[in-house]
């Protein structure tokens, strides 16, 4: 068995190292550890949560506020902590979640047991409302109910309703930005979140002494657009009216100044309300102004006729024979109705539009001239406007004119283009010969109010200011102020239609021009897209531009120049 004193003593060694360890150990975590220990218990009761950054204004040009952002509260619950509510009260019939939920059932507008049930449990976070107004978050954290917080979020607002949809965009349910302006300057219109962080105590509570920091938030900047909403208005419901009594199956309408390259209104039919994108179809949420591309039809004319000006080889004076139609180089080119043999001169040629003139003026030129004013112009490249999903249209090389397409082009088909690159390149002819980029942007608003300009639109000069003059001359002499559907009652105006055939079998029809003619400043072009049957621009389009430009000469303040309209001979 051995001696017993030896195993006693053994015992107490035993006993002793392990008293000894225990020591060192108590030592350690209350001496040498005991900060590390403090850290960690810290951190494990330590919370951040972020503070949403209110996401800046989009604005028209004259500051009404098209998009905006308020504050909203995302309302939420500590079960744990409800049934402490009235505890200590000596006069309350009943207590707990039951009382609460009969305080809380009004200010959320639920019933008492729908109220009842969101707040039992043992959930130590659970969300009661998201995105309430001020005035309910206010209302709920003023009953004193243990347990019941609200964290701040931002909510996205469009007091226009559908008013520039297209061109404002619209952004997630958590703030992501989706599409248009939103989207395009997310950068400056987003800003920073910020965050707090505090302590809290086991049933969630903030603990008052613990630490806490605040980095508060860096809301966005205002953007400012060049849109003025009451035109953008006018041209929504003008538009929607003509796609709706001609059935097509879309449309555009333009107002664009010339000098400055301002879009004034930028209009889509259908449309969509940004506050509820999804109730849209989705093919309704760009902008077909710059995605869709088209044959411009008729409207090529003017391109090919200031060139030859330019270049010399024709005047309006020129004569030609023009029959109803004509073969050249075995391609047989017809005006688009049958007439007896005409004699008109280049002024003539673009008063009938007719085709087969258009190819003789053209015939003075090259293909690779005509070509490189195509380029001139700005077709076959973007605008630059700031909108995602701009197309560029197609413009082939001059090489590629080969057969039909080399007198086609002259009359604006075997080439696409988009309603926005077509308006700005008309303006060319009502601002001197310069093209100038269209711009839907004024600025970014700084804090003293101020707008800060995000550098300058290029301007390319095209013509000469004698080309463009005379291009003046030659459309207020094409629109008859007295019969024309695009006539502007007090104005002269001067335009141009268009109509082509789509590879589908639709067309469309299109009028771009611009008012007085003679001093011009805005340039309004009406597009119709899948129409069913062959209908003329001065048919479907042209009364549009009427309204509209009728509208934005009074809504920009444009008066008459009171100079008669231009009329030149037609004929030899």
């Amino acid at each position: 068995m051995g001696d017993p004193s030896t195993r006693h003593r053994l015992l107490i060694s035993l006993v002793l190292v392990a008293v000894l360890a225990l020591s060192g150990r108590l030592v350690w975590v209350q001496g040498l550890d005991a900060s590390a220990r403090a850290e960690e218990a810290i951190a494990q009761r330590t919370v951040t949560r972020s503070i949403p950054a209110l996401r800046g204004d989009i604005t028209d040009r004259d500051g009404t506020v098209l998009a905006s952002s308020v504050q909203r509260y995302d309302l939420w619950v500590n079960q744990t902590q409800v049934d402490d509510y009235l505890a200590n009260s000596k006069t309350a019939e009943v207590t707990g979640v039951e009382a609460a939920a009969r305080e809380l059932a009004p200010v959320l507008g639920w019933s008492v047991s729908e109220t009842e049930e969101a707040l039992t449990g043992e959930a130590g976070f659970a969300y009661l409302r998201k995105n309430v107004e001020p005035a309910v978050r206010d209302a709920a954290i003023a009953l004193g109910i243990p347990g019941i917080g609200a964290d701040p979020v931002a909510d996205r607002i469009y007091p226009a309703g559908s008013v520039a949809g297209n061109v404002l965009g619209f952004v997630g349910a958590d703030g992501t930005a989706l599409a248009g302006t939103e989207l395009s300057f997310d950068d400056e219109l987003a800003g920073t979140d910020g965050k707090t962080t505090y302590e809290r105590g086991a049933q969630g509570q903030i603990i008052p002494t613990g630490k806490q920091e605040t980095t508060p938030a860096v809301d966005g900047s205002d953007v400012v657009l060049t849109i003025d909403r009451d035109l953008q208005w006018k041209a929504q419901q003008v538009i929607a009216s003509s796609v709706e009594q001609w059935g097509a199956t879309g449309g555009s309408a333009v107002a664009y100044n010339a000098r400055t390259g301002e879009v004034l209104a930028l209009a889509e039919s259908p449309t969509y309300d940004p506050n509820s994108p999804g109730d849209a179809d989705a093919e309704d949420l760009g902008n077909r102004a710059i995605s869709s591309v088209f044959e411009p039809g008729s409207t090529g004319k003017l391109f090919t006729i200031a060139a030859a000006i330019e270049e010399g080889t024709v005047t309006p004076e020129s004569q030609y024979d023009v029959p109803y139609e004509k073969y050249f180089e075995g391609e047989r080119i017809k005006d688009s109705h049958s007439h007896p043999d005409q004699r008109l001169t280049l002024a003539g040629v673009l008063k009938n539009s007719s085709n087969v003139g258009t190819v003789q003026i053209s015939e003075t030129l090259t293909p690779e001239v005509r070509h490189d004013y195509l380029l001139a112009f700005g077709l076959g490249e973007k605008t630059g406007v700031e909108l995602p999903g701009e197309s560029a249209g197609i413009v082939h090389p001059a090489s590629d004119w080969t057969g039909r397409t080399r007198y086609t082009t002259s009359f604006g088909q075997g080439y696409s283009v988009n309603a926005l690159q077509m308006v700005s390149a008309v303006g060319t002819f009502a601002n001197d010969g310069v093209r100038v980029q269209p711009s839907l942007i004024s600025g970014v608003k700084e804090a003293d109010g101020s707008v800060r300009p995000l550098g300058e639109p290029e301007s390319t000069r095209v013509v000469s200011s004698e080309t463009a003059a005379t291009m003046q001359a030659l459309m207020d002499n094409a629109v008859d102020d007295e019969t024309s559907s695009a006539a502007v009652s007090g104005y002269a105006v001067a335009g141009k239609t268009g109509t082509a055939q789509v590879p589908d079998g639709t067309y469309t029809a299109s009028f771009i021009g611009f008012a007085p003619a003679d001093d011009p400043e805005i340039v309004v072009g009406v597009f119709l897209f899948g129409l069913n049957t062959f209908i003329s621009g001065s048919t479907a389009a042209a009364p549009a531009f009427s309204e509209l430009t009728t509208f934005a000469l009074q809504n920009q303040g444009i008066a008459p120049t009171g100079v008669p309209a231009r009329q030149l001979e037609n004929e030899w």
